[in-house]
């Protein structure tokens, strides 16, 4: 069985156990955590050089980093994966920006305000340049979900499942969601999916 190594209240550890719920495969978690020094044990760092989560670990011993990588490997020949070549590149192009536009900002505001080991990092002036950041990254997703139900095409993919991480705990770093009516509908549609599971859910032992 494949072991998924994350750290469970993480969005980008969320996203591959969000993929296998929704695809009803099996796997193992073990939990690890960045903020308690688990990720810098000899180890973990045999998993994983740069000491991030999460790590895909496969039945064979192979290791996979980067949570987009992991959901591309885990999602292929899959139907959150576009047959069309250019919706693919697409959903694609909507995984990078989820990586370098918004999780840079949703996620790291996120984490300035929620972990206490976070605290002395949390400046005035970061605090506010994520806000601005993350504001404008929504904008940019509600300006594509306010006329479609999906990021791509006319069926859930990859990019959704990445984006949706993060953007649903968004409020709990101050970004006020309700100005977002059609993320506030995506949200729903993800949530409604068979086999969806919360952030908090992990697979039994």
């Amino acid at each position: 069985m494949i072991t998924i190594h994350g750290m469970q209240d993480s969005g980008n550890c969320y996203k591959p156990r969000l993929l296998m719920a929704l695809l009803g495969k099996p796997f193992r978690h073990v939990e690890v955590s960045s903020l308690d020094g688990s990720t810098q044990q000899p180890g973990f760092l045999a998993l994983n050089p740069i000491a991030k989560v999460p790590v895909l670990e496969l039945e064979d011993g192979r290791t996979l980093p980067e949570s987009d990588a992991i959901l591309w490997y885990l999602g292929e020949n899959s139907r959150f994966v576009p047959s069309d070549p250019f919706e693919r590149a697409t959903m694609l192009s909507w995984m990078f920006f989820e990586q370098y536009s918004h999780e840079p900002t949703v996620a790291v505001r996120r984490s300035l305000l929620v972990y206490p080991e976070m605290a002395e990092v949390a400046t005035p002036e970061r605090l506010a340049a994520t806000l601005a950041g993350g504001n404008k990254a929504l904008a940019v997703m509600e300006a594509t979900l306010s006329r479609a139900d999906w990021l791509v095409g006319d069926a859930p993919s990859l990019a959704d499942i990445a984006l949706y991480a993060y953007t649903h705990v968004a409020d709990q770093g101050g970004f006020d969601l309700a100005i977002y009516p059609g993320i506030g509908g995506w949200l729903k549609r993800v949530e409604a999916l068979p086999g969806y599971r919360p952030l908090d859910w992990l697979p039994a032992d």
